[in-house]
């Protein structure tokens, strides 16, 4: 996620956090302790980068500053069947996008901003569109 963040400067902190599905490589730092909890993107930064560690499975889903819904159905990466079909969307009804660390080695970016997408796909020049690739999988 440092990298992550690193190459979408500026977005982390623009954003509220319901991090959820969280497995790490190593014992969770002390703010990340629940399976599913709102941070605020400040704060997340912060973690971020006094922490190293790798997430192997988390859902990141972004809300507006200030916007902390209730949330009725956790989102989740493992096993999650909805990504590879179709247009995938975030998977709280309101959130602005999700990012998806997925099984250590991929990293979804669910419902992105056109303007944050480029950003991530200047830096990762191999990423494959989502929707691309679940279209070239139905034909």
């Amino acid at each position: 996620m440092k990298d992550i963040f690193g190459v979408l400067n500026g977005v982390c902190e623009e954003y509220n956090w319901y991090i959820s599905d969280i497995e790490l490589n190593c014992s969770p730092p002390e703010e990340l302790k629940h399976d599913q909890q709102f941070v605020n993107g400040e704060l997340l930064k912060k973690i971020i980068a006094e922490n190293d560690m790798q997430f192997i499975w988390a859902v990141f889903s972004a809300f507006p500053k200030g916007e902390m819904p209730i949330i009725e159905e956790i989102p989740y990466a493992n096993g999650n069947k909805f990504f590879w079909v179709g247009s995938p969307s975030p998977q709280i009804k309101n959130a602005s996008f999700e990012i998806v660390c997925f099984d250590s080695s991929l990293f979804l970016l669910i419902g992105i901003p056109e303007s944050i997408g480029h950003k991530f796909k200047a830096k990762y020049t191999d990423s494959i569109d989502l929707d691309v690739y679940n279209q070239k999988r139905v034909n």
